[in-house]
């Protein structure tokens, strides 16, 4: 959309008005019948058309152009020019949709301000429409650890290409973030971001709901398809995607067109497709519940997103970027974190990984009392292994073992769940439990503990090697 359209069946007409125009510094396209308007339009929307209301030898006049044109591209301003004007047919023109009427013979300096008024006006209404579209949803990555800038930097190779992308992770992780990041950075930041949640749709409803559908009763209703013109469509959880709609979508993807549901004319989209996924695609192919031609052409460039328990030196900084975000947004207190409900929040377990930690600090300011320190007994599990005298409760397991199988148990436990606390970072570990660093190896070296890379940083786990030979 950044040419103006002539239609009019005079030659000398379009072309005087094309060489005025770019002399302004437009860029023109030029059509002397509706079949050439329209095949003109279906290739490519202009940014503005200017339309004679007479066309002769052709199948549609200028109105029938202009409720074909506002029927599939509402944001194209029409601009009718006629050398039989009179008020009945510039009202029926306006009723119809069309910006402006001139009458032939038009001045020059008449046509360039309303020209340049429609297309400004055509900017604005754009403008708004993906500011009302976009969701209140935030594009900024927070996080410090190895795992995260390892994912920044692949992240940020992408955002400037037009490569379709698919990221790969647990549920909660961050996908959409990333996805939002990419489109906010890059050279389609001004079109929209659609996305499709793929695993809350209908199979039944997938088509209308992508592809959008005729009807004589309702015309045009558009889908998401066309809504992302322009701009990125984000295929949530894509493997969710009914086996029927996933060959249409390869063919989208190969042609960049597509049919309305009830329809029967081609619809151009310009889209960069960005998908996620937390299942194994791989073994859903042999399950065959998967295309693989589809797989291949979404997976182009593949991007990892770490779980939390991935990213535990990111658990700090993002619980404390969400109380600022609840601050801003909702008015709750302006809290910090005590070093014992630190230590408590890096050591829990996340399965609903970055949600999750959003979720649980929205809720502990919401119930918490004041505005001081949030304290460990405060967050959600504190007191499940003490008593009401602060004992520490066994587990059913570590009472029934021996004394000397107890303690080896519960250090191996303690010290996997500081070095990961800790990023893999053997002298941090050391230095918060209270030990030497050749001590601490000597320790998980009995305990059978290895730490090895994973995700860009350092997790620790039981060597099943070592524990075998034991």
């Amino acid at each position: 959309m950044s040419d103006i359209l002539i239609v009019d069946d005079e030659r000398d007409i379009r072309e005087l008005i094309s060489d005025i125009l770019e002399d302004e510094g437009f860029a023109t396209r030029l059509a002397g019948n509706s079949d050439d308007a329209i095949a003109a339009i279906n290739s490519e929307p202009p940014a503005l058309m200017i339309l004679d209301i007479w066309l002769k030898d052709s199948r549609m006049d200028g109105i029938d152009i202009l409720k074909a044109v506002k029927r599939d591209n509402p944001d194209v301003p029409v601009v009718i020019i006629s050398g039989h004007g009179n008020i009945e047919i510039a009202v029926a023109a306006i009723k119809q949709g069309a910006y402006d009427f001139i009458e032939k013979p038009f001045n020059i300096d008449q046509l360039l301000v309303v020209i340049r008024r429609a297309m400004e006006t055509s900017r604005l209404r754009r403008e708004n429409q993906n500011l009302r579209r976009r969701e209140a949803v935030s594009t900024e990555m927070i996080g410090r650890s190895p795992a995260f800038k390892t994912l920044m930097g692949q992240i940020e190779k992408v955002t400037k290409s037009n490569g379709r992308v698919m990221l790969r992770g647990p549920a909660g992780a961050g996908k959409e973030i990333a996805a939002r990041y990419i489109h906010a950075n890059s050279a389609r930041a001004s079109g929209p971001f659609v996305t499709v949640n793929c695993a809350s749709v209908a199979p039944d409803r997938m088509e209308e709901v992508l592809f959008g559908r005729e009807s004589a009763e309702r015309g045009v209703e558009p889908g998401l398809l066309e809504q992302a013109h322009g701009g990125i469509i984000f295929f949530d959880e894509v493997a969710d995607l009914p086996l029927g709609t996933q060959s249409k979508i390869l063919r989208v993807l190969v042609d960049q067109q597509f049919t309305r549901v009830g329809g029967h004319d081609k619809v151009r989209v310009d889209l960069r497709v960005i998908s996620s996924t937390n299942k194994d695609l791989d073994a859903a192919i042999k399950a065959e519940t998967f295309r693989q031609e589809l797989y291949h052409r979404l997976n182009v460039v593949p991007i990892a997103v770490p779980s939390l328990e991935d990213r535990r030196e990111d658990i700090t900084v993002l619980a404390e970027h969400f109380i600022s975000e609840f601050n801003a947004t909702q008015g709750l207190p302006l809290r910090t974190f005590s070093d014992e409900a630190v230590a408590l929040l890096q050591t829990m377990i996340w399965p609903g990984n970055v949600r999750q930690l959003k979720n649980l600090v929205e809720r502990v300011l919401i119930l918490g009392d004041g505005s001081g320190p949030i304290e460990a007994r405060e967050l959600p599990g504190d007191d499940e292994n003490t008593d009401e005298d602060g004992r520490v409760v066994l587990s059913g397991a570590l009472a029934t073992l021996p004394l000397r199988e107890a303690r080896e148990a519960f250090e191996r436990e303690y010290l996997l769940t500081q070095i990961n606390r800790f990023g893999g970072n053997i002298s941090r570990t050391a230095n918060f439990v209270g030990m030497e660093r050749s001590a601490l190896h000597r320790k998980l070296k009995s305990l059978g503990v290895v730490t090895s890379a994973k995700s860009g940083t350092r997790v620790a786990h039981v060597d099943e090697d070592a524990e075998a030979m034991d």
